[in-house]
C-alpha cells in the first residue's frame, strides 16, 4: 500500500461516523438511507462521509436497480492490518529483547549495594 493511500484511509478511519460505518459495512452491504439510520446527521452528511472512505479505497459501491449499496472492501482493511502488523512484530520482538535482559540481570546474585564507598569493619 503506497503511503498516499495509507495517509487516507488512516485520515478516513479517524472519524467515529466513518469507522461506525465500517463497523456496519463489515455487517454486510447497506444503502446510504441504512447508513444514516443510527446518526444524528443528514443522509448528505452519511454520503460525504462514504465519498472520504470511497477516495481512501476502503468502500465501493454497486448498483443493483434503484439500489446503490455501498460495501466495505475487505482487501483494503487486510492490507491496514499487515502495515500494522509489521510494526507491532517489531515492537513484541524488542519487548522479548528486554524480558530476556531483565530476566537474565533478576538471576545474577547481589553482591550488596555497589554505590556503598564506606569500607569501615564491623566491631566485634
Amino acid at each position: 500500500m503506497d503511503d498516499d493511500r495509507l495517509d487516507r484511509a488512516f485520515v478516513a478511519l479517524g472519524d467515529p461516523v466513518r469507522r461506525a460505518i465500517i463497523a456496519r459495512l463489515s455487517r454486510g452491504p447497506a444503502t446510504v438511507g441504512e447508513l444514516s439510520e443510527p446518526f444524528p446527521i443528514t443522509m448528505q452528511a452519511v454520503s460525504r462521509h462514504i465519498k472520504v472512505l470511497e477516495d481512501a479505497g476502503l468502500v465501493t459501491r454497486s448498483r443493483d436497480a434503484q439500489r446503490r449499496p455501498v460495501h466495505l472492501d475487505a482487501a483494503a482493511l487486510e492490507e491496514l492490518t499487515a502495515w500494522i502488523d509489521r510494526y507491532r512484530l517489531d515492537a513484541e520482538r524488542a519487548y522479548r529483547r528486554l524480558d530476556a535482559v531483565l530476566a537474565a540481570a533478576a538471576s545474577i546474585p547481589s553482591t550488596g549495594d555497589p554505590r556503598r564507598t564506606d569500607t569501615k569493619e564491623k566491631e566485634p
